[in-house]
């Protein structure tokens, strides 16, 4: 307490002394006030309540940015913003005209003439002369060309769904199996995604299959998802090198291991790799990821089914393994710049999905938005002639 009392007394100033005292600083008239005024509170004179600020600073090409660097918006023709300066002359000029038309008495001494007079002596005679001015604004802006980051579909990607069909899926530790929980969140992964979006499908167990090269048809594919049966043994690594190769502009390396060169312009290429194992056939998964990474393409893993170490039988014998590699689809998603995700139950299932094609599907580009600027323009200078013929009416 006497850190604190010595902390305030340093600043002098009734502010302080009632701080000390235990008062609020809010409650204490501000010096020149009025007496019976309502008291107001200056939060820069209260040190007990923090001030956030937005820091904002203009680069030299126009372009409004925050602190951190992150575009909010940019001008095509930024040196059109020179235009805003002649709206303080605006302001002077009407400050004029209302100092001139104050001198002349009223033409009319009705009881009506001295209803509107008192009708605009208020703050609202201002309100039409405002409404101009920020209509005023809004041209300027738009003929600066303003444009935005804005979230457009991410049509010039292709996206590959890699999902494991290893005797495991048949589990039912997530109802009512993870096979068709699997299928059922893949289709709202194709519900949420863009129809301009191309996807793919490829299927993994101890071999790799590509179903669908990546296309704009999602009905097939989910047709293509309902049909999915099991097969024996887990290649997650082999299943990836298949998704990265049927990707546009990829392939998979040759003999003796070497990559054909990438070009420039290729496409991003993005792979939502599902598993609930391990893997135990095929390349290494660590290794595909390398490959991966060197041809530009992005993998989300998912790894679905309970973290625990539980064996469980299927009803013809076969022996379900254990928990998923958690560690290895981590790593992949570390290696290609992608993320890992887990889940335990079909609702987290279809959660993930939905949340990962809103990530991967959507992109902010650079969007003019001079048409929404100009209606804003058009909206402010009709409210504000309606109130100037509201508020200041003919006179007969």
């Amino acid at each position: 307490m006497g850190s604190l009392k010595a902390r305030t007394t340093s600043t002098g100033g009734a502010g302080s002394t009632a701080l000390a005292r235990g008062d609020d600083p809010c409650r204490m008239p501000c010096a020149g006030a009025r007496a019976g005024a309502r008291p107001r509170c200056n939060p820069r004179s209260n040190p007990t309540r923090p001030i956030r600020t937005v820091k904002i600073r203009i680069d030299r090409n126009g372009s409004l940015l925050l602190a951190n660097s992150t575009p909010m918006a940019s001008f095509i023709w930024p040196t059109m913003l020179w235009g805003l300066l002649l709206l303080p002359l605006i302001v002077v000029f009407y400050r004029r005209l209302l100092r001139r038309s104050a001198r002349y008495p009223f033409a009319y001494s009705t009881a009506e003439v001295l209803r509107l007079a008192a009708a605009r002596s208020g703050p609202r005679r201002h309100l039409a002369a405002g409404l101009f001015l920020a209509g005023l604004a809004a041209i300027v802006v738009s003929a600066a060309r303003p444009t935005m980051p804005l979230p457009v579909p991410a049509d010039r990607a292709a996206i590959i769904l890699a999902m494991d069909i290893s005797g495991s899926m048949r589990s039912q530790d997530i109802a009512p199996s993870r096979l068709d929980a699997a299928k059922s969140a893949a289709k709202a992964f194709l519900d949420a995604v863009p129809d301009r979006v191309r996807v793919g499908l490829v299927v993994f167990a101890g071999f790799s299959s590509l179903l669908a090269p990546p296309t704009t048809d999602h009905d097939r594919l989910a047709s293509l998802i309902t049909d999915l049966g099991l097969a024996r043994r887990t290649a997650i690594g082999e299943g990836l090198l298949e998704s990265v190769a049927a990707l546009p502009g990829r392939a998979r390396p040759g003999p003796e291991g070497t990559l054909p060169p990438l070009s420039a312009t290729v496409p991003p290429g993005i792979v939502v790799l599902m598993s609930d194992g391990r893997n135990n056939s095929g390349i290494d998964p660590l290794e595909a990821a390398r490959i991966a990474q060197a041809q530009r393409v992005t993998v989300y893993t998912v790894g679905m089914g309970a973290r625990s170490t539980s064996d469980n039988w299927w009803s013809s014998g076969w022996t379900i393994g254990g928990p998923v590699d958690e560690e290895t689809l981590q790593t992949i998603a570390s290696i290609t710049g992608g993320g890992y995700h887990h889940a335990s139950t079909a609702d987290a299932l279809h959660n993930v999905y939905r949340r990962l094609a809103r990530q991967i599907a959507w992109e902010r580009k650079p969007t003019e938005v001079s048409a929404a600027t100009a209606g804003a323009a058009a909206l402010f200078l009709v409210v504000a002639g309606m109130l100037s013929f509201m508020l200041v009416p003919l006179r007969p």
